[in-house]
């Protein structure tokens, strides 16, 4: 009985951990672009994302497979309590770390490397490293390629209809007055009568997208451009937030019922309301990252990252596909900032570096969290 509580407790705070680094990212755009607010954005998110958890347990059933460990380890190991609560455990800790410190990393990442290193010491026959490499290594290494390639692509292609349909873009300039002096009113030497006259002159300031909002003017078959892209905005940032929803809830539920006999309708529940809860606490840090330092964008290429990103996860987590959301999203900004040399590089070098430590700490994490944990539950 202790064992269940435990696996619940540890399964549900890697759902929190989850949601908390995760469920911002297909919005970020929404704030990036400054399309909406952080609050609008994070209620978007929340609703989607809920959508996506509910939907996973009726089209994701391969991945809540792939992640309970089984074919990775033999399966009298990945049956084990300790086993699961281990890897929830290790990966809990390394998502929540990493979204304190404001990093957006992979779920799905520490996961796998909880898997790993947990694996090591809890099967005498070691992990299957074969699985490992085809079932999860190629899909993580290989879509925030696809996803660089295919805003390479596809933002090109809207810019194109954009000004086949003579949609132009906005510059902001502000122009006002600029107070050059203040001096007092019939000033002699050595006199003033308490009155001041200000000297004003114009003064025209060409803003950036750090301090004006980037607007399309123009009509798509007689409606208003700026209203047919918000709309669709926020559709591509809704199916983001749908299929990391989809994608991310059933490999959380696997580990869940790995180490629990709850079902697994209730295993997707509790996992989806408890991610939702992790996101509204906790998604500010992520949200900032995501949204103004990988990239300066507006809300056409916001469209673009997001509209690749969802075709890539929904499509991934159809097959199967243990795609990181995370390194999906994070790589179609890196390929908006490359196509509009807009790239924030310093950021963009810190966010792979996070994603490239963020394996052998989960591993680490997982080897002694079992060597603990083995000892209470075995």
């Amino acid at each position: 009985m202790f064992g269940i509580i435990l696996a619940l407790i540890a399964g549900l705070f890697l759902a929190f951990s989850n949601g908390a680094n995760d469920n911002f990212k297909g919005v970020a755009t929404l704030l990036g672009s400054k399309t909406t607010s952080y609050k609008v954005a994070l209620v978007w998110a929340t609703l989607t994302t809920l959508a996506g958890s509910i939907t996973a347990f009726f089209l994701a059933q391969e991945l809540m497979t792939n992640f309970s460990g089984k074919g990775l380890v033999p399966d009298e190991i990945s049956q084990l309590s300790a086993f699961s609560v281990s890897v929830a455990v290790a990966a809990g800790l390394t998502v929540f770390l990493a979204t304190k410190l404001g990093f957006p990393i992979s779920t799905t990442h520490a996961i796998v490397g909880a898997l790993v290193g947990t694996g090591l010491l809890a099967s005498p026959s070691g992990v299957n490293f074969e699985k490992l490499f085809s079932t999860f290594f190629m899909p993580l290494l290989a879509s925030p390629l696809m996803a660089i390639l295919g805003t390479l692509a596809i933002y090109p292609l809207f810019s194109f209809a954009r000004k086949r349909f003579g949609v132009k873009r906005e510059s902001c300039i502000c122009i006002g007055n600029q107070v050059l002096q203040l001096a007092p009113v019939g000033v002699t030497t050595g006199s003033f009568n308490g009155s001041l006259k200000v000297d004003c002159g114009p003064s025209i300031t060409v803003g950036t997208n750090v301090t004006c909002e980037e607007r399309y003017t123009g009509h798509v078959w007689g409606i208003n451009a700026k209203s047919v892209l918000d709309a669709g905005h926020f559709l591509s940032s809704g199916l983001v937030g749908f299929a990391r929803g989809l994608n991310d809830t059933p490999k959380i539920a696997a580990i869940l019922l790995a180490g629990t006999s709850i079902t697994a309708g209730s295993s997707i529940g509790a996992v989806a309301v408890v991610m939702a809860l992790g996101g509204v606490l906790f998604a500010r840090k992520i949200a900032e990252t995501m949204s103004y330092q990988i990239t300066t964008m507006n809300d056409g290429q916001g469209f673009s990252a997001n509209l690749v990103t969802s075709l890539i996860v929904i499509g991934a987590s159809r097959f199967g596909m243990p795609v990181s959301t995370t390194h999906v999203s994070c790589g179609s900004l890196f390929g908006i900032g490359m196509v509009t040399k807009q790239a924030h590089w310093g950021s963009i070098l810190k966010i792979v570096t996070s994603w490239i430590t963020t394996l052998p700490v989960a591993a680490i994490l997982g080897y002694f969290s079992f060597a603990l944990i083995r000892l209470v539950l075995l």
